[in-house]
């Protein structure tokens, strides 16, 4: 971040360099002593100076950072509790925090994930020696060293043996972060021991390995009741790691394990060594959906004691202690066009949006309008490079359109589809590819081929002929797309190959919800119309159904909701949903509150179930029950897919116009105007759902162009 004006170019002596962060509670500085070495200096901010309650916990920090071995930690090199403006200086530890990793990477893959497990253990087990207890162990809070995960930021964190005389707990405050604070923080903040922080370090490895915290809610309120009542969400988490898990989310504190327990179930080889298969890219799903089980009522008295104790929650839930999205590196408002790569420069006569965009590394990747990935720097939006789908020296008239399977730790995952040389009336014949790039640089990592000829396939996401898992793509295979086959995402290579229903009858598509690949198979009856669709989850290491299940009509899978595969008509008014749990395969038929029109496009995003119409009209429904929660107009015209995030839902149009709903309400609480700079798109076709990097939000609009804009600035924040 850049230094402001405000900001001073010393503090106690060291050299103020750059903004590292900044929060409720105070900024962060890189500063550098007389001897060169680098700092991360926090200086709490000037209204909290007069704040008595507030030094007594500025000068516990300290204290407790000292006392920690500097192994697992950020060493305190200096510090001053009695200046004008509280200040501390620890050692800089260069590289991301997790939070920030994964938002901007994605899940760790396995082996990262057992060692940052084992390194959080470890780092636990040297606090707990010290006789402290952290209270507030969550994603923003560890930092990933070339050596380790180191753990930071011990500004709430408390002697063991002072629990039940600790004057700041005992004024009511609840300290902590909801998503990441254990059962008792809520219900007994005096009894609150080692326990939390192993409690707490359940949910930042389940935020690890998913990108969800365990009980993420659209609320702190909400999450608390999770927190305290609720069953963790850890769909998507590895096999290997559930035991770990699981043993630190019990919600009796005496039953988790200790950090010395966790050690040894590591040790003794209870987390076995993953394949190479096992680092994944992940699906850019429109939205990323993220699970989690809404609560519309309280029924127990744990409901009313965290009720009771958030009403008196300090700023340590909210303010610095809170994960800031912050914005890429350098970055800067801009919009920029795709050249056109078949030709190096702009081309007049294309007419399509992007159909897809994915942010990871220090980049923006995007596909679409016969454009199969071009590449935008987040900071700047530099156009660095870019490719055409049919990379043929004619372009035959094609209607490829382009589009992201997956992306994943610098990686784009796309489809090429070159077209063949038209012989008189004969068809082009076309060869299909699914390629890995670097996203960087444009580069191609592995490319195989998955169809030549008339008849094959085109393995395009959008399509539903090609889906991405954890182990790599699956995608439409052979001359007549008579195969579905898993592409390894290391290598590209076939891991195995299995025959698709026959076409003369069945329609079949793929699909991906929560990590777990499925085939969803229309038949066809004697009247053009589907008479039944099939649902079959696949096994990912064999490729054969584990289980399927057939239900009437014409249906697809939009997503997964609480553990259930929500099914929805493809055609016509919408009256009901099918719920299909995805472990127990049991089915049930949900009526909707209020029947949702033809024309109208369904889109899940964590738990709601929003639709969408040209009109601009948006309805969030609750999958559980069918209730219709609210009706909105966005002011958006032709809305392509909405974005969700904790606590908006953003829609834009091909135009570029853009729009910030209230997440609870439906209520339109900031809109941007279109812009004309990027051509006239057709608006009938398909455009990108917004991209979110931190709080950088990227639009697609126009043709092959996008733009950004600061969330925050946007809201008014």
């Amino acid at each position: 971040m850049a230094l402001r004006e405000t900001d001073p170019a010393e503090v106690g002596g060291y050299r103020i360099e750059d903004r590292l962060g900044s929060g409720g509670m105070g900024v962060v500085y890189l500063a550098r002593s007389a001897s060169g070495r680098r700092l991360a200096l926090k200086v709490v901010h000037a209204q909290y100076a007069d704040d008595d309650e507030f030094r007594t916990r500025f000068r516990r920090e300290v204290a407790a950072a000292r006392q920690v071995s500097g192994a697992f930690t950020a060493p305190v090199v200096d510090a001053d509790a009695a200046a004008p403006r509280p200040w501390m200086a620890t050692l800089y530890i260069p590289g991301e925090d997790l939070g920030t990793h994964v938002r901007r990477h994605g899940p760790l893959p396995l082996p990262q994930l057992r060692e940052l497990a084992a390194g959080l253990a470890e780092a636990l087990r040297d606090i707990h020696r010290a006789g402290m207890v952290h209270r507030d162990l969550k994603p923003a809070n560890v930092m990933l060293a070339d050596d380790g995960p180191r753990v930071i930021d011990f500004g709430i964190s408390r002697a063991a043996e002072f629990a039940p005389s600790d004057v700041l707990t005992q004024t009511g405050r609840v300290m902590g972060t909801p998503p990441y604070m254990s059962p008792e923080q809520f219900s007994s903040p005096q009894d609150v021991g080692p326990a939390a922080d192993v409690f707490s370090l359940g949910s930042v490895l389940a935020y690890a390995a998913t990108g969800r915290g365990p009980f993420d809610s659209p609320s702190p309120y909400e999450t608390a009741i999770r927190v305290v009542e609720g069953t963790a969400e850890l769909d998507g988490t590895p096999s290997e790691l559930l035991p770990f898990i699981r043993l630190c989310l019990e919600k009796n504190p005496k039953s988790r394990a200790t950090p010395d327990a966790l050690l040894t179930l590591l040790r003794d080889g209870a987390l076995p060594d993953p394949s190479p298969a096992d680092e994944p890219p992940t699906a850019v799903d429109p939205g990323r959906p993220r699970p989690r089980r809404r609560r519309l009522w309280l029924a127990s008295a744990a409901g009313a004691v965290v009720l009771a104790a958030l009403a008196t929650t300090t700023v340590a839930l909210t303010g610095d202690d809170s994960d800031p999205g912050e914005l890429p590196l350098g970055w800067q408002a801009w919009h920029n066009k795709s050249k056109d790569p078949s030709v190096d420069k702009d081309s007049a006569g294309a007419d399509a949006p992007f159909t897809r965009c994915a942010a990871t590394g220090r980049s923006l990747v995007c596909a679409g309008d016969d454009v199969m990935a071009t590449r935008f720097a987040l900071a700047d939006g530099r156009n660095t490079w870019a490719r055409p789908i049919d990379g043929t020296a004619d372009d035959n008239g094609s209607s490829d359109l382009g589009t992201i399977i997956a992306a994943r730790s610098g990686r784009v995952y796309v489809y090429g589809a070159d077209d063949g040389v038209v012989i008189g009336d004969a068809f082009p014949t076309s060869h299909y590819t699914v390629q890995a790039l670097d996203a960087e640089t444009g580069k191609v990592i592995w490319k195989t081929a998955t169809g030549d000829g008339d008849e094959a396939t085109e393995p395009n996401a959008e399509q539903g002929f090609s889906t991405a898992v954890p182990e790599g793509i699956i995608t439409a295979y052979g001359s007549k797309g008579q195969y579905y086959a898993l592409l390894d995402a290391t290598d590209g290579k076939v891991r195995w190959k299995r025959p698709m229903p026959s076409p003369a009858t069945q329609t079949c598509l793929l699909r991906s919800a929560a990590r777990n690949a499925y085939l969803v198979c229309q038949t066809w009856g004697e009247e053009d119309s589907a008479s039944s669709t099939s649902v079959a989850q696949l096994d990912r290491a064999t490729g054969r159904p584990r289980w399927t299940v057939r239900v009437k009509g014409e249906k697809d899978v939009i997503g997964q909701a609480d553990g259930r595969l929500v099914v929805l008509d493809t055609t016509g008014v919408r009256r009901t949903l099918t719920l299909i749990h995805a472990t127990s395969h049991v089915m049930t038929t949900v009526r909707l509150s209020q029947p949702q029109p033809e024309g109208t496009t369904p889109t899940l995003l964590g738990d709601r179930l929003y639709v969408t119409s040209p009109s601009g009209s948006v309805r969030a429904v609750a999958p559980d029950s069918g209730r219709q929660l609210w009706e909105s107009n966005s002011t958006v015209e032709s809305p392509g897919v909405p974005l969700a995030t904790a606590s908006h839902l953003y829609l834009a149009s091909p135009s570029g116009r853009l729009a910030a709903l209230n997440l609870s309400t439906g209520a339109v609480e900031a809109t941007l105007q279109g812009r004309d700079d990027g051509g006239t798109p057709d608006f009938a076709a398909v455009v990108a759902p917004p991209t979110l990097a931190g709080d950088a939000l990227y639009v697609p609009y126009g043709i092959r162009s996008v733009y950004t804009v600061d969330i925050r600035t946007l809201r008014g924040d």
